[in-house]
């Protein structure tokens, strides 16, 4: 079993990318300073802009994108797992992608991920959001492996929305994942309600530790996101969160034979069964004829 020290970075990110850069910058740093070895942080760490004009003014291809570029060099400077929770590079197509990385601690490049599930929902108070307009949906989930010098941890992707889909996270811990991540930039609204809630469920239903970095605050683009980046374990126990939307870190010991412990009590990914679906007596399949 591997035991290490992950971070939740908490930022604030504005139109400015490179401002945002420089703040990321900082708090890896902290984060690095009190023993973290695995260091994540939030979706669109590398520019929070709703003006689809001034974000793709802003955009880069992938290989060419700064904050992957920095978070590269951040990784091996400091010698950590960096996994920048997402932030949005322009594709072929026109549109962009909210992708994620995940850098070595030699500033090689371990995973990406792309945002499966777009945020399109009318809230309360006239908040409405339409990410199909300006990002592609991502087709496939991602797991890759964190290795440390005593062993290795296995970590499934997603960002913020995707939260809302349990069999995202099941698929993950399905194919080994035993740290679950959703960083995130959730509106303040849905995160007084439902942050915490979500986030201890996925925990507990796939016996995994979650991870998750959020922005928090109100942006210069006029968005309020919620804040209160996150750990919490197997069992559904919070051990570490920024209290509140100001920008700052929080720190956990992350220790894998916790996932088997809670696994070996609670195996239900093994005892999950197949099932058909009846409507009122008959199968839906037969229904539909």
């Amino acid at each position: 079993m591997t035991v290490f020290t992950a971070a939740v970075v908490q930022m604030r990110s504005g139109t400015d990318p490179a401002r945002n850069i420089a703040a990321l910058g900082e708090l890896v740093a902290k984060a690095a300073s009190r023993g973290a070895t695995y260091v994540q942080s939030p979706e669109m760490t590398g520019m929070v802009q709703r003006d689809r004009e001034g974000l793709f003014a802003a955009l880069r291809k992938p290989e060419a994108d700064p904050v992957a570029q920095a978070a590269s060099e951040l990784a091996r400077r400091h010698g950590v797992h960096l996994h920048v929770g997402s932030t949005a590079v322009r594709l072929p197509d026109g549109r962009a992608a909210n992708r994620a990385f995940l850098f070595r601690p030699d500033g090689s490049r371990a995973a990406t991920y792309d945002k499966i599930h777009m945020f399109d929902v009318d809230l309360d108070n006239g908040e409405s959001w339409r990410e199909s307009r300006t990002y592609k949906p991502g087709e496939q989930a991602v797991v890759a492996d964190l290795d440390f010098a005593d062993g290795s941890a296995r970590l499934g992707f997603a960002v913020c929305y995707d939260m809302r889909f349990p069999q995202l996270f099941r698929a993950e811990a399905l194919a080994g994942a035993e740290v679950l991540t959703a960083p995130a930039a959730f509106t303040r609204q849905t995160g007084e309600a439902h942050w915490h809630v979500l986030l201890r469920a996925r925990a507990i239903e796939n016996g995994a530790f979650v991870v998750a970095a959020a922005q928090g605050g109100v942006h210069e683009d006029g968005r309020e996101t919620y804040g209160h980046s996150i750990v919490v374990d197997p069992w559904g126990r919070v051990l570490a969160e920024v209290d509140g939307a100001e920008p700052g870190i929080a720190v956990a010991r992350i220790d894998t034979a916790e996932v088997a412990a809670a696994r070996a009590k609670l195996p239900n990914l093994k005892n999950a069964r197949e099932f058909t679906l009846a409507a009122n007596g008959r199968d839906v399949a037969e229904a539909a004829e």
